[in-house]
C-alpha cells in the first residue's frame, strides 16, 4: 500500500462534500481495496461511507422496493420485504461471491463499479430500476455505459435504488468457479407492460436482449426463449469460455430463468 488519508463522514452531506473535493468513496471495499493493493488504483483520500445510517435500509414504497446504497448483500438476501416482493433479487444477493463478500459488499458499491460480470447490474437493468444519487434520479437504461463506466458524474454518490416489483422474475447465474462472478448471468423480469431480459458476464458490460424480450413478451415460456437465436459476434471469448459457448449459455439460462419464474 501507500500513504493516503481516510475520512469517516457521519452524514451524507459530509460525504458529498468530500467526494466533490476529490475523495474516493469507500463502500464495501471489495473491489477498491484489492485494486489499491495491486496499485491499480491510488487515491490520496478515501471517504468511508459505512457510518452514514441514511444510506442503509430496505423499505417498500408503493409498488417498489427501495434499498439504500450502503445496504450489504447479506441484508438484501435476508430481507423479508425483498423475499416477499422480489424473491429473485434476494436469491441473486444470496449467491454473490462468498460469505465474507456478502457480509461486506454493498448494493451501491457494486452498481457504481459496474463490473461487466457483476450480478446486481443485471437486476437493476432487468427490473427497470431507478438509481437515486446526491443530485438526481437516473433510469437504469441510461445508467450503464460499458465496462466499469456509468452515468455518474465526478463526485456524485448513489444514495438508493428503487426496484419496481414485477409479476414474475428469476436470476440464473453460471458461475466462474474461481471468482464466483458470472460467466453468464441472465435476469428475466415480467411486467404487465412486457418482459425485460438483462445479461451480465457475456460482454463488455451488462445489456438487454431485445430478441429474447420480444419473444417472451408474446409467450412467456422456455420454448419461446429457446426459439431465439443468440448472436455471438459481440460476446466475450477468453480462457474461460468462447463467444459461442456464452451465446449458448444465454439461451439456456434464459430458458431456465423463465421456468423458474413460472414455478415461482
Amino acid at each position: 500500500m501507500y500513504p493516503f488519508t481516510l475520512e469517516r463522514p457521519a452524514s451524507l452531506a459530509d460525504a458529498a462534500r468530500l467526494a466533490a473535493a476529490g475523495a474516493k468513496p469507500l463502500a464495501g471495499g471489495q473491489t477498491l481495496l484489492a485494486s489499491m493493493k495491486l496499485r491499480l488504483s491510488s487515491p490520496d483520500q478515501l471517504a468511508d461511507l459505512s457510518g452514514i445510517k441514511e444510506l442503509t435500509g430496505i423499505k417498500r414504497e408503493g409498488n417498489s422496493i427501495v434499498i439504500g446504497a450502503m445496504t450489504r448483500h447479506l441484508d438484501v438476501a435476508n430481507s423479508a420485504d425483498v423475499k416477499s416482493a422480489i424473491p429473485a433479487l434476494a436469491d441473486l444477493a444470496a449467491n454473490i461471491g462468498d460469505r465474507q463478500v456478502r457480509a461486506m459488499g454493498t448494493l451501491g458499491g457494486s452498481v457504481a463499479n459496474n463490473d461487466p460480470s457483476a450480478c446486481y447490474p443485471s437486476a437493476v437493468l432487468a427490473l427497470g430500476a431507478t438509481i437515486h444519487t446526491t443530485g438526481r434520479k437516473i433510469a437504469a437504461d441510461d445508467f450503464f455505459q460499458g465496462m466499469f463506466a456509468t452515468a455518474l458524474n465526478e463526485g456524485e454518490l448513489i444514495t438508493a435504488i428503487s426496484f419496481p416489483i414485477p409479476k414474475r422474475a428469476a436470476y440464473m447465474k453460471f458461475k466462474q468457479p474461481a471468482s464466483r462472478f458470472a460467466l453468464v448471468g441472465v435476469f428475466v423480469a415480467q411486467f404487465d407492460a412486457g418482459v425485460r431480459v438483462a445479461v451480465t458476464g457475456a460482454s463488455s458490460g451488462v445489456f438487454r436482449h431485445a430478441g429474447l424480450e420480444a419473444a417472451l413478451g408474446k409467450s412467456f415460456t422456455p420454448e419461446a426463449a429457446a426459439g431465439v437465436k443468440i448472436d455471438a459476434s459481440d460476446l466475450n471469448s477468453d480462457i474461460h469460455a468462447t463467444a459461442a459457448y456464452r451465446a449458448n449459455l444465454i439461451s439456456v439460462q434464459t430458458q431456465r430463468g423463465v421456468a423458474k419464474a413460472l414455478a415461482g
